[in-house]
C-alpha cells in the first residue's frame, strides 16, 4: 500500500494590543496609570514586577528609586516588587553583544519572575531594546511595560514592536518581534536630558513626517525655533504626533513583523546605522538619521524624484532644528566608500533584496530597488561643507 502524502496547514490570528499612554509623575501614588497598564487584564490580582532602569536616569533622577518604593507600597495590595531595580549603563553599550541580556535574565531569575510577571523597563531606546529582547526571550516571553525617557523613544523606538542587540559587528542582527504590554511616556522624564538627546528624537519626527504626513513636516516649520530651544509645549505636541503616525504604520502598514523587504520607516536609516557604527556610537542615533535623512534627500534629487525647493526645506529644517549634517569622519574618499558599503549590510538584513525608501515629495515616499552609486556619491559630496553653493 503506497503512503498518501497529507498536508495540514495551520492557521491562527493574533489579536495584538497595547496602550500608549502620555502622562506626568507617574510614580505619584495617587496616579493610577501605570497600575491600571499592568493590572489591565486581571484587575483582580495581585502583580509581580521588576524594574531595570537606564543608569543616565538613575543619575539625573536620584529619588526615583524612593519614589518607585512609594508607589509600590501605596499599592501592595494589587502591586509586589520583586527586587530592588537592576541599574544598566544605557546606550549602544548595553547592546553590544549580549551580555547584559544574560546579566539581566539571570537577575529576573533570580528574581523568580514567571510568565505571569512583568519586567517595567525605564531608559532609552537602546535600554529598551535590550530590555525587551531579554523579556521576550525569558520563559518564551514575559509581560513587558516600557517607560521610555528619552524623546527619541517616547517618539519612536519605545512604542512599536521591535527588540534587538548588536552582534558581529552589526546593528539589531539579533532581536525579536514582541510587542510590549504597555507604553507609558511620563514627560517629567524629558526634563533630565541633555540637549544633545532632547535635539536627537527631533529627526525621526522629520523622518515621519517626510514619509508620511505633509502638514506634520508644516508644522514642524513653523515651531522649528521652539523645538529648537525645547519648548515644553510644542515637544509634548511633537512627541504625540509622531507616535500616533508611527503607530499608524505599524497597525496598517500590513507588514507590522517586517516579512517583506519595503521599511518606509527606515527612510534615512541604512546611512544612520553604517554612520552609528563607524563612529563607535559617539554619533546619536538622532545625529546618525538627521545626517542620512540629509543623504538621501539629496540623492532623491539626484535622481529626478524630488525637486529643489523640497530639498532645501528638508535640509534647512534640519539645521534649524540644530543638527550638524556632516562629519569629520566622512572626509576621507575611502571613509566615504566605507559609508556607502552600508548598502550591502542593508540589503542583507531586509533579507537579499534592496529596497530603499526615498522621497518624490514631501509627504510621500517611494520604493526604489536600484541605486545609481555614481548619483549617491555625488549627492555625499553636496553634502560635503565644502560643496559648491
Amino acid at each position: 500500500m503506497k503512503n498518501k502524502e497529507e498536508t495540514i496547514l495551520q492557521s491562527f490570528t493574533l489579536g495584538i494590543d497595547y496602550p500608549v499612554i502620555f502622562s506626568r509623575n507617574i510614580f505619584a501614588p495617587s496616579n493610577p496609570v501605570l497600575l491600571d497598564v499592568i493590572a489591565r487584564r486581571e484587575p483582580g490580582r495581585r502583580h509581580s514586577a521588576a524594574v531595570v532602569i537606564d543608569s543616565g536616569v538613575a543619575a539625573a533622577w536620584p529619588g526615583l528609586g524612593e519614589a518607585m518604593d512609594g508607589y509600590f507600597r501605596a499599592h501592595g495590595d494589587r502591586l509586589r516588587l520583586a527586587a530592588k531595580p537592576m541599574i544598566v549603563d544605557g546606550g549602544e553599550r548595553c547592546k553590544a553583544g549580549g551580555d547584559e541580556v544574560v546579566r539581566l535574565q539571570r537577575w529576573m531569575l533570580d528574581a523568580k519572575l514567571d510568565r505571569q510577571s512583568v519586567l517595567i523597563a525605564i531608559g532609552g531606546g537602546a535600554l529598551l531594546d535590550m530590555s525587551g529582547y531579554s523579556a521576550a526571550t525569558f520563559h518564551r516571553g514575559i509581560r513587558l511595560v516600557r517607560l521610555p525617557s528619552t524623546v527619541l523613544a517616547q517618539n519612536d523606538a519605545g512604542i512599536g514592536v521591535k527588540n534587538g542587540i548588536n552582534s558581529f559587528g552589526l546593528k539589531n542582527l539579533i532581536g525579536s518581534f514582541a510587542a510590549p504590554f504597555g507604553v507609558i511616556a511620563d514627560f517629567d522624564f524629558l526634563d533630565t536630558l541633555e540637549d544633545r538627546d532632547r535635539r536627537a528624537g527631533l529627526a525621526e519626527a522629520v523622518k515621519v513626517g517626510l514619509i508620511r504626513d505633509s502638514e506634520f513636516f508644516g508644522w514642524l516649520e513653523e515651531n522649528a525655533h521652539a523645538l529648537a530651544l525645547f519648548s515644553r509645549n510644542e515637544t509634548e505636541t511633537m512627541i504625540k504626533r509622531c507616535a500616533e503616525l508611527h503607530l499608524a504604520h505599524i497597525a496598517g502598514g500590513g507588514d507590522p513583523f517586517e516579512h517583506g523587504s519595503a521599511r518606509p520607516l527606515d527612510f534615512g536609516h541604512w546611512a544612520a546605522h553604517k554612520l552609528e557604527s563607524m563612529s563607535d556610537y559617539r554619533l546619536r542615533h538622532g545625529e546618525a538619521v538627521a545626517m542620512g535623512i540629509a543623504l538621501d534627500t539629496l540623492y532623491s534629487g539626484e535622481i529626478g524624484l524630488l525637486g529643489a525647493i523640497q530639498q532645501q526645506r528638508i535640509l534647512s529644517l534640519l539645521e534649524r532644528l540644530g543638527f550638524v549634517l556632516w562629519d569629520e569622519l566622512l572626509q576621507a574618499p575611502e571613509d566615504r566608500a566605507l559609508l556607502i558599503r552600508g548598502l550591502d549590510e542593508f540589503r542583507e538584513h531586509l533579507g537579499g533584496e534592496l529596497m530603499l525608501t526615498l522621497l518624490a515629495d514631501i509627504g510621500r515616499s517611494v520604493e526604489v530597488s536600484k541605486v545609481d552609486l555614481i548619483k549617491l556619491e555625488r549627492a555625499l559630496e553636496l553634502l560635503s561643507p565644502q560643496a559648491p553653493a
